[in-house]
Order: C-alpha cells, then sequence, then structure tokens
C-alpha cells in the first residue's frame, strides 16, 4: 500500500504587545520567574480582565496580510481544562466568533507555488510554564507568561510532505516579523508549531486518523519530526494496526515521537462565553486604517528585487529573508548604485559576520554607510578588493572610517602610472626571457609579469591598471 500524509498545522505566533492580553503585566522574556504576574494572570477573586487594544490591532493586520475574512463582530470564550500552569483552570481563547475568518497563503517548495488556505485565526491567552528539576522529582510552575497574548493561526489539511510544512513555517513566520507582529523567536516560544499529520491509501478522498505533534521549536525539528511520524503511522497500518487520535511529543534526543495524551475534541474544552468580557465590535473603518499600515511584504518585495535590482531569484531570496537585512541592502544601494555589487557583500561577508558577531543586520557596527563608502573606495581603484575584504571584518571592531583604516594598514593602492611604469620596466629587465615568450605570442605568460609586478609593489598596485600598462610596454 502506498500512502500519502495529510498535514495541518496550528501557529500560536506571540504577539509583540509591551503587556499581556488583559492586564498591564509586562510580557519580556527571561525575567526571574513569577515576577510578572497580577491577580488578573492568577484569576483571583475580584479581578477583571480588560483587552488590550494593541494586540487586536496585529490580529486584524495579521488577518488583513493573510487575506482572511475579518468578522466584526467576535468574542472570547473560556477554554476550560486542567493543568499546573493554568491558574485559573481555563484559557481565555476564541471559540465560535474568532478575529479572522478564512483566507489564504502562497508558498513555493521546490520552485511551485501553492496556496494553503488559512482556516482561522483567533487571539488567547499563553498558559504558564512548567520547570522540572532535572534529576529530581520537583517540579515549578513560573507564571510570567501566562496571559501573554497570542494569535493561533490554522490552515486547513492543506499540506502534503514535510517540505511543504516547512515552506510554510518559514513563510508565515517571515510575514509576522515583516508585519512586526511577531518576533519569530521559536527557540524562545515566541513562534510554536503543532502540526497535525494522519495519512491515507494514495487516491483515497478521505482523511486517516490524526496526530498532533508538540514540543517543537525549531523549523528542523518539524520537518524530522513530521518525517519520522510518516514513518511510523505507514508501518503501523502495514501491519495491520490502527493509528490512535492522540497527541504526541517529539524527542530531539532519540529522534522519536512519544504518546503526551488522548487528543481532545472541542467538546472536552466546555467551551463557553466569558462572562468578564464583553463582545468585540471591530469598526470597518478602523479596519481600512490598519489596512494603509501593511508593508511590502516578502512574497512582494522578492519579486521587486528580481525585477528592479535584476537579482537572481536565489539572491532576493536571502536579502529579504528578514526585513532587517532586506532594508540594510537598500539603504546601502542608495548610496552605492550597483545592486549587484551590494548584494554580493550583504549576502557574503555581511551575513556571516553577523553569524559570527551574534548581532542583526539593524545592530551591525558596519551599517549600510560604512559598507557603501568601502565599496567606493574599491570602485575607485583606492583599495583592492582582495584588501577590502580582508578589511570588512576588523571594521566591526573599530570607529574608523574604511578610509582612515585603509591608510592606518597601509593598504591604498598604487594607480600612479609614472609610479607603476617604473616597477613595469624593472620587472620587465629582470625577466626578459618572459617578456620576449610574451611577445612570441605566448599571452599566458602575462599572468606571470602581473604576479611579479604585485609583488614588487607588495601588493599595492591596482591590478587593472598593471594589466593595461604590462601590455603597452610589451608592445613596444
Amino acid at each position: 500500500m502506498v500512502y500519502e500524509p495529510v498535514i495541518g498545522v496550528e501557529v500560536h505566533a506571540q504577539l509583540q504587545t509591551q503587556t499581556k492580553l488583559f492586564c498591564s503585566c509586562p510580557t519580556s522574556f527571561g525575567l526571574p520567574p513569577n515576577t510578572q504576574a497580577c491577580p488578573v494572570c492568577l484569576g483571583l477573586p475580584g479581578s477583571l480582565p480588560v483587552l488590550n487594544q494593541r494586540a487586536v490591532e496585529m490580529a486584524v493586520r495579521t488577518g488583513l496580510a493573510l487575506h482572511c475574512e475579518l468578522n466584526l463582530a467576535n468574542q472570547f470564550s473560556r477554554k476550560n481544562y486542567f493543568y499546573p500552569d493554568l491558574p485559573k483552570g481555563y484559557q481565555v481563547s476564541q471559540y465560535d466568533l474568532p478575529i479572522c475568518g478564512p483566507g489564504w497563503l502562497e508558498i513555493s517548495v521546490n520552485g511551485k507555488s501553492k496556496r494553503v488556505r488559512i482556516m482561522r485565526a483567533h487571539l488567547e491567552e499563553d498558559a504558564g510554564k512548567n520547570v522540572h528539576d532535572e534529576g529530581s522529582e520537583d517540579s515549578h510552575v513560573d507564571l510570567n507568561r501566562a496571559g501573554t497574548p497570542l494569535l493561533e493561526i490554522v490552515t486547513e489539511p492543506d499540506l502534503y510532505s514535510s517540505d511543504e510544512v516547512d515552506a510554510y513555517l518559514k513563510t508565515l513566520r517571515d510575514l509576522l516579523v515583516y508585519l512586526d507582529v511577531c518576533d519569530g523567536n521559536m527557540e524562545q516560544g515566541s513562534f510554536r508549531c503543532e502540526p497535525n499529520v494522519s495519512i491515507r491509501p494514495k487516491g483515497q478522498e478521505s482523511l486517516g486518523t490524526k496526530v498532533e505533534l508538540k514540543n517543537i521549536n525549531s523549523f528542523r525539528y518539524a520537518k524530522d519530526a513530521l518525517d519520522y511520524e510518516i514513518s511510523r503511522q505507514a508501518e503501523l497500518l502495514g501491519e495491520g494496526g490502527t493509528v490512535q487520535q492522540e497527541t504526541r511529543l517529539w524527542n530531539v534526543q532519540n529522534g522519536q515521537t512519544a504518546v503526551m495524551r488522548s487528543k481532545e475534541g472541542a467538546h472536552d474544552y466546555r467551551y463557553f462565553p466569558d462572562p468578564d468580557l464583553l463582545p468585540v465590535t471591530i469598526d470597518s473603518e478602523w479596519i481600512e486604517e490598519l489596512r494603509g499600515t501593511i508593508p511590502e511584504l516578502p512574497s512582494v518585495r522578492r519579486q521587486r528585487f528580481t525585477q528592479d535590482y535584476q537579482l537572481s531569484e536565489y539572491d532576493s531570496a536571502i536579502l529579504t529573508d528578514s526585513k532587517g537585512l532586506a532594508d540594510y541592502f537598500e539603504s546601502c544601494v542608495k548610496l552605492f548604485s550597483h545592486p549587484k555589487t551590494v548584494s554580493n557583500w550583504v549576502t557574503g561577508e555581511l551575513i556571516r559576520e553577523l553569524h559570527v558577531s551574534g548581532t542583526s543586520p539593524e545592530d551591525s557596527p558596519v551599517g549600510p554607510e560604512r559598507l557603501a563608502e568601502l565599496l567606493q573606495l574599491v570602485d575607485s581603484g583606492r583599495v583592492s578588493l582582495k584588501a577590502a575584504r580582508d578589511l570588512f571584518p576588523e571594521l566591526y571592531s573599530t570607529d574608523l572610517t574604511p578610509e582612515q583604516l585603509v591608510k592606518e594598514k597601509g593598504l591604498v593602492q598604487v594607480s600612479d602610472e609614472g609610479q607603476l611604469t617604473i616597477i613595469i620596466e624593472e620587472v620587465l629587465a629582470a625577466h626578459s626571457a618572459q617578456a620576449e615568450q610574451y611577445r612570441g605570442g605566448k599571452e599566458a605568460v602575462l599572468g606571470f609579469l602581473v604576479g611579479q609586478v604585485m609583488k614588487a609593489s607588495k601588493g599595492k598596485a591596482n591590478p587593472g591598471k598593471v594589466n593595461e600598462l604590462l601590455k603597452q610596454s610589451l608592445a613596444t
């Protein structure tokens, strides 16, 4: 039997608000446990939640970017379940009236475009975090995260491989970062994905039994977990077994999924409208105002880079992978109008140094202005390309301008024809045999003579000028 996977994805994106969804507690990451919790976070008697308008705004902007049908009337419900990290005994979420209805997101897989349908996107509060002591039976609960605003984005079962899921997750993450609604940090839990995967005999219309995967905090782990689970289900069915509807955890250490619990249905949560929160009515004029704040999105920017700057699709994809990198590139091109050259440096030298130093494009010590100045020095012949590449990492640790650093290092290129002619004459006199070979038609010898001139000038001679003047001297 040949099986095919069918996958839907739930993504929980933490919204970049300064405060939580229903109170004024901050949403900062990494602070001491339980220092960002208040009576509202804890659900103490007498405390009342107040909706964060900024979170609603971010949800609307995301819905617009995902081509969603926006519900002008929506409400919050209580999702009832009992975990140690859920102090109220329920989670405030949206059920039958979510803020964003059906929409879609275009992805590219192996050069082919595909439209993934979005079922819904709704606001909800995050739970706390259980912390388990390694080597001990003790566990602790940190409620700093409780109440943090999340936007849960749910797809239809439109994905049929781990590669398609990988493309969807990366495309969605880029879109959210461009919108400035989520920082996309999977390691810190700002962007969490939970794929639902089932398999069915190829050609069959009805879906198989789905399994939800949790504990995934990287794109690679999502792909690995899906590949393992697809193989596990196929092997199970091939042996005559049945797939159970359940939630499974991805174990990074052994590369396997393991049962966490049986999968709940909506009825298990006993949803009902939250009596402490009024229904939310969104004004259509406000939606149109927010539509005007949507920036140029990654897919559109990628196409523009390819068309306007004559870059390859590969280079455009790398440059638009993050908004900061794309902004850096365009700022540099405004100062040094050679897009392909700038692209080569940004996708090469700059990205390498960003990785080494652990900085973002926005925080790079070598900003667009300094890179443009360095490229202008190369373009004018003041410094060689090799010297400029060697100098680039040093710009990270100095406040000197590229011009000052070049002078300090004694790397100013010699382009003066008079100086170069003297050096060339000395080289030709010392290597007369090779000069005669060149005049006799052995043009490959020119490379040797250029090398000798560069050596005699201690690498400071302008290679282009050297080639030009050597040919003139050898022609006489």
